[in-house]
């Protein structure tokens, strides 16, 4: 079986504002671990693919500091939006790339986002082996969802029953059909899903060959699709960036959730129960750090007296933080976030009104 990984590197990650910005979104910054979210990733895939099947899509503007962070990255294997319109788009584009780079329609082709968090490593390849082994046995969409550990809002769901074995061997392997996809729920409809017992946290990981995913892109999203055709004779070629833009410029932005797998009959999932995390905003980076005595994340050049249950990092000025409960605190050259620990989802409104009022200069 040959096998391919895309790693999505794209999106801003405005929850993490003032950390990630638009010149230095949160893929490529030092959130955990001794990497940036990105090298994380990589270095993850590296030990499974090797570094010459391993692709990388992201925006044009990011292309010196792509380079920068994943020096062993062969230089054709980034491929470049002009912008970003969303998750299916990119897919799109990379796999007609990646076709055309001797990977033929058989190849399996691993997609995975840039900006989570992941141990378990044995556990996590494991889960690839079978999700790759589905994708090959059947012309199926597989998608890895996770055993859910407590009732989340941030996540999505997949809805899931058991196959008959009959039919394909590796419903006796963790293979699940898939029956619905639910959107981040509210708490109650989340401790629902809990207890109910069929729902999965949806990884966002996606495995097919990649003769199926160009199938589905036919059947559910010709125009993107049919745009990426007539762009492939120009890969490589002068007008091909040009032409590019105009194509984003006319296609919608949709996510391949949306445009594909909620639409698809042929969608299977891989039960998975290694330790995951989707990195969407600094509670869920508080939940997952290491912590002190009283229950403290501390990064940074920080002194810290009788706080709780704290968030704060540093970047290079000193913090002083005294006497306070459930706060993320977080320092940029150009800004401070102060939040309420439990609310930084809403940092995405204070992204937006920075935007409103022009202030682009601190985004």
């Amino acid at each position: 079986m040959k096998k391919v990984a895309l790693i999505l590197a794209g999106g801003l990650g405005a929850k993490f504002w003032p950390r990630s910005t638009e010149k230095n979104p949160k893929q490529y910054t030092h959130m955990i671990g001794e990497g940036t979210l990105l090298q994380n990733t990589y270095e993850r895939l590296e030990n499974y693919f090797g570094k010459d099947d391993i692709f990388v899509v992201t925006g044009y503007e990011h292309r010196i500091i792509t380079h920068e962070q994943l020096p062993n990255l062969p230089e054709e294997n980034i491929i470049y939006e002009p912008f970003g319109k969303n998750t299916a788009p990119a897919i799109a584009l990379s796999s007609h790339y990646i076709r055309q780079k001797n990977y033929d329609d058989d190849t399996i082709m691993f997609v995975f986002p840039s900006d989570h968090n992941i141990s378990n490593l044995g556990e996590f390849y494991h889960s690839l082996d079978i999700a790759g082994d589905c994708a090959d046995f059947a012309d199926d969409i597989i998608t890895i969802g996770i055993h859910p550990m407590r009732p989340e809002t941030k996540f999505g769901y997949i809805q899931f029953k058991n196959g008959n074995p009959g039919i394909n061997p590796y419903y006796e392997s963790g293979l699940k059909q898939c029956l619905t996809f639910a959107e981040k729920p509210d708490i109650g409809t989340a401790r629902r899903f809990i207890e109910s017992g069929d729902f999965l946290w949806n990884s966002g990981i996606f495995v097919w060959k990649i003769s199926t995913v160009m199938a589905a892109f036919r059947k559910y999203l010709t125009e993107i699709n049919e745009r990426f055709i007539d762009l492939v004779p120009l890969f490589g070629r002068d007008n091909y960036v040009e032409f590019l833009q105009n194509i984003y410029g006319q296609i919608p932005s949709i996510s391949i959730d949306y445009g594909i797998l909620e639409k698809a009959e042929n969608v299977r999932c891989v039960k998975a129960s290694f330790n995951w995390s989707d990195l969407g905003n600094w509670d869920e980076l508080y939940r997952i750090s290491m912590k002190d005595a009283s229950n403290n994340v501390i990064k940074g050049d920080v002194i810290s007296l009788n706080n709780k249950n704290c968030f704060v990092m540093s970047q290079g000025k000193m913090i002083g933080i005294v006497g306070c409960d459930d706060l993320v605190v977080v320092d940029s050259d150009d800004a401070i976030l102060i939040c309420k620990k439990g609310e930084t989802e809403d940092v995405q409104e204070l992204v937006d009104f920075l935007r409103r009022k022009h202030m682009n200069h601190l985004l």
